[in-house]
């Protein structure tokens, strides 16, 4: 007859000397669970130390993995560096360019906003964004360069001024009339009174100006109906 095995439930009788036998795989499971010893290894760790040009900057890989295209993220957050790169005693990834421009291009991966301090310019954040392949800041800063140029061709601001007669009873009616970009500079009394009807009328000169924005060359553009109404009223002098 065959020999039947342990009851179904019962603890294993013990090995030769007394010792118990293997323990089930279910049980070697558990029992490595709570040691830890077949947990998966620790992760690396999220913080990753720069060493630009001799300063030093400490980021996390996910601010670094902003740009996947990035030369910082082939640098320290792929699997497998796809860059080789050389450490210092201190672990931190040495890159060879100036520290002093690399602060925009790290608060830009961290915020997403490009500030750039006064005293920096902005082809010098340029030249990093592009060494560093950060595609969307590269288009920043070349609109900002573009929207400085085109402030600078633009000089600066010339005025055009007016000088014109009027009548006390016009005064009003003329000041709150004004528009176009005209605007108010100065009233001044001629100091003298005339017969008007039956009424005493001073007269006053009231100095208007405007921005010189709607010329091309030094060739002002033909004024509007309302400017040419100013003007003639100042022919009278």
């Amino acid at each position: 007859a065959m020999a039947e095995g342990p009851p179904r439930g019962r603890t294993p009788s013990p090995g030769p000397g007394g010792a118990p036998g293997p323990p089930s795989p279910r049980a070697a499971r558990a029992a490595a669970g709570s040691t830890g010893a077949l947990s998966p290894p620790a992760a690396a760790s999220k913080w990753v130390r720069l060493n630009v040009g001799g300063t030093y900057f400490v980021s996390t890989r996910q601010t670094l993995c902003r740009e996947p295209k990035s030369f910082l993220c082939r640098l320290c957050c792929q699997d497998g560096p796809e860059l080789g790169s050389d450490k210092d005693e201190t672990g931190a990834y040495l890159i060879d360019r100036d520290p002093t421009y690399f602060g925009p291009i790290l608060n830009y991966l961290r915020h997403g906003k490009l500030i750039i301090n006064k005293e920096l310019a902005e082809e010098g954040v340029l030249e990093e964004a592009e060494f560093y392949n950060i595609a969307s800041l590269v288009r920043l800063v070349k609109e900002r360069i573009r929207d400085n140029e085109n402030r600078t061709s633009q000089g600066p601001v010339k005025h055009v001024y007016r000088v014109l007669q009027c009548q006390e009873e016009e005064l009003t009616q003329m000041v709150s009339t004004m528009s176009d970009g005209w605007k108010f500079e100065q009233l001044i009394s001629i100091g003298s009174s005339y017969n008007y009807g039956n009424e005493d009328q001073a007269e006053f000169l009231c100095v208007v100006s405007r921005e010189l924005n709607n010329s091309t060359n030094g060739i002002v553009k033909e004024p509007s109906e309302k400017a040419k109404i100013l003007q003639e009223r100042g022919s009278r002098m």
